[in-house]
C-alpha cells in the first residue's frame, strides 16, 4: 500500500506524459502531413496548367501551321479562319508558360527561347499568308523550301515535348512524395495507436491496483476502527467508573478531613476558654515575686491564645481548601443545561454584583458583541464571567481607573469568543503559563484568595466544550479568551453510557 501511494502520482503522470506526446506527435505530422498535401495540390494544379498550355501552345502552332499550308496548297482563303484564333491561342498560352514558370531557373531559358521560335514561326506563316494573297505563289514556295517553318516547328515540339516530361516527372514525383507521406502517416498513426493504447491500458492497471489496495485499506481501516471503537468504549467506562470512584472518594475524604476540623476548632474553642479562666485565676491568686507562677500566667496570657489563634487560622484555610476541592469536584462536573443566553444581558447581570466595587474603582465596563447570543449553560457561564470580573477588581491598578472591555466574535468552526480585557496589573511573562493551576498564585500576594478561581473556571468553560486563555503585559492589563461552540449539543445516550 505505501509503494502503491507513493508511486502513483508519479507513474500515472508519466504514463499520460507518454501519451499527451504519443497523441500530440500524430496530430502535428497529420497537420504538417495537410500542409504538405495541400502544397501538392497547389503544386498539381500548377503544373497541370503548365502542361495544358504547353500542350495547347503546340496544338496553336499546329493549327496555324495545317491552316497555313491549306492556303498555300488549294488558294482557298477558308482555311484561313481558324489561324487568328490559334495564333491569339498562341500567344495566350506563351503568357500562361512564362507566368507560372518565370521564376524556374530550370525553364528560364526554354521559355524565352520558345517563345522566340513561335514570334518567329508565326512571322514566317504571316509571310508567305500575305504572298500568297499577293499571288507571289513561287516567294511564298521559295520561303517554304527553305524549310525553316519546319525546323521552327521541330524545335518548338522539342521544348514542348521537354516542358511536358518535365512536368509529367515532376506529378509522378509529388505522387511518390504523397504516398511516402501517407505510408509515414499511417505507420506514426500505428505506433501512436499502440502507444496509447499501452499507455491507457498501463494507467488503468494501475488505477485498478491502486483502487483494489484502497478498497483493502479501507476494509482493514473499518476493522480496526470496529476494534478500536470497542476499546475505546471500554476505556471511557473504565475512565468514568474511575472518574465517580475518585469524586466519592474527594467526597469521603473531604468529609472524613472535615470532621477532625470540626473537633480540632471545637476543642480549640475548649482550650480558649480554659485559658480564660487560668488568666483569670492567676490574676487573683499568683504574687508578685513568684516567678513560677508569673511564666504560667505569660503562658495562659500570651501563648495560648496565640497558638490556639495559629490553630484557627490553620483549620480555617485547610477549610476553603477543602470548600474548593468539592466545588471543582462537583460543580465542574455539573451535566450543563442549554439554553439561549443573550450575551449582553449575562454581562450586565455579572457585572451587577460587582458593581459598588466597579464604582469604588473609579472604573466603566465597555461592551462590542458581534456575537449577542449563544447556546449554552447560562450558570456555568455566568460564574466564569463573574470570576474574571472579580479578579479584574480584586487586582486592578490602584493608580489608574478601571476600565473593562467585553467583546464577542465568531471564529471558525462554529465558534464564539468571549474575551474580557481589563487595564490592571497584568501577568508577568513567566507567571502567565501558571495561573490557571490549582491553588497556585502570581505576583503580588496582597489580596486574599486561594488559587482556586481561574482553576475553577478553566473547569467549568471545558466542561461546556471550550476552553480559556489568557495574554497579558505587565503593568498594562490582562485579557481572558472565552472559546466556546456557538450551539452547545447535549450528549446522545450512547455518550451518556459510555462517559
Amino acid at each position: 500500500m505505501y509503494i502503491a501511494n507513493r508511486l502513483i502520482v508519479p507513474l500515472s503522470l508519466v504514463l499520460l506524459v507518454v501519451g499527451l506526446v504519443a497523441l500530440l506527435a500524430v496530430v502535428g505530422m497529420t497537420v504538417w502531413l495537410g500542409d504538405r498535401a495541400n502544397e501538392h495540390f497547389d503544386q498539381v494544379v500548377q503544373l497541370r496548367d503548365v502542361r495544358v498550355a504547353a500542350v495547347e501552345l503546340r496544338s496553336a502552332v499546329q493549327s496555324a501551321e495545317a491552316s497555313q499550308r491549306g492556303l498555300l496548297l488549294t488558294g482557298n482563303e477558308i482555311y484561313l479562319s481558324p489561324y487568328a484564333a490559334a495564333k491569339t491561342s498562341a500567344n495566350r498560352q506563351i503568357d500562361s508558360l512564362k507566368r507560372n514558370l518565370g521564376d524556374d531557373p530550370q525553364f528560364g531559358a526554354v521559355l524565352q527561347r520558345l517563345g522566340i521560335l513561335v514570334v518567329d514561326k508565326f512571322a514566317e506563316m504571316d509571310k508567305t499568308i500575305e504572298l500568297k494573297n499577293d499571288r507571289k505563289d513561287e516567294e511564298a514556295l521559295a520561303i517554304t523550301n527553305t524549310n525553316r517553318g519546319k525546323a521552327l516547328m521541330d524545335e518548338i515540339n522539342l521544348f514542348v515535348a521537354g516542358i511536358v516530361r518535365a512536368m509529367d516527372n515532376r506529378l509522378t514525383l509529388g505522387v511518390v512524395q504523397q504516398r511516402a507521406n501517407a505510408a509515414n502517416l499511417r505507420f506514426a498513426s500505428i505506433v501512436a495507436s499502440l502507444l496509447i493504447v499501452l499507455v491507457v491500458g498501463a494507467v488503468s492497471a494501475t488505477l485498478l491496483r491502486y483502487t483494489r489496495e484502497l478498497t483493502q485499506a479501507r476494509d482493514e481501516v473499518a476493522a480496526l476502527n470496529v476494534s478500536l471503537e470497542g476499546r475505546v468504549k471500554r476505556r471511557t467506562e473504565a475512565l468514568a467508573r474511575a472518574n465517580e470512584e475518585m469524586q466519592r472518594f474527594t467526597h469521603l475524604v473531604s468529609h472524613d478531613i472535615r470532621a477532625p476540623l470540626i473537633s480540632i476548632v471545637g476543642f480549640s474553642e475548649e482550650i480558649s476558654e480554659g485559658a480564660k479562666d487560668l488568666a483569670q485565676y492567676f490574676e487573683q491568686t499568683i504574687a508578685a515575686d513568684d516567678a513560677d507562677l508569673q511564666h504560667a500566667k505569660k503562658i495562659t496570657n500570651e501563648d495560648m491564645p496565640e497558638a490556639i489563634g495559629y490553630i484557627r487560622k490553620s483549620a480555617s484555610k485547610m477549610e476553603t481548601l477543602l470548600n474548593a476541592v468539592l466545588l471543582l469536584s462537583r460543580d465542574g462536573r455539573r451535566d450543563p443545561r442549554p439554553e439561549s443566553v443573550d450575551l449582553e444581558r449575562t454581562i450586565v447581570s455579572s457585572a451587577s454584583a460587582i458593581q459598588h466595587q466597579i464604582s469604588e474603582a473609579d472604573g466603566r465596563i465597555d461592551t462590542k458583541f458581534e456575537v449577542r447570543s449563544i447556546v449554552t449553560d447560562r450558570l456555568s457561564l455566568e460564574q466564569v464571567i463573574g470570576n474574571l470580573f472579580d479578579n479584574a477588581v480584586k487586582y486592578r491598578a490602584k493608580e489608574r481607573p478601571l476600565l473593562l472591555k467585553v467583546s464577542s466574535m465568531t471564529l471558525p468552526g462554529d465558534q464564539v469568543a468571549i474575551e474580557v480585557a481589563d487595564n490592571g496589573r497584568g501577568i508577568a511573562p513567566q507567571d502567565l503559563g501558571r495561573i490557571f493551576e490549582l491553588f497556585r498564585r502570581v505576583g503580588k500576594q496582597d489580596q486574599a484568595g486561594e488559587g482556586v478561581g481561574l482553576a475553577y473556571a478553566r473547569t467549568v468553560v471545558r466542561n461546556l466544550g471550550g476552553d480559556v486563555t489568557a495574554t497579558s503585559e505587565l503593568d498594562k492589563g490582562t485579557t481572558f479568551r472565552i472559546v466556546l461552540p456557538r450551539e452547545l449539543a447535549l450528549p446522545s445516550l450512547e455518550d451518556g453510557v459510555s462517559a
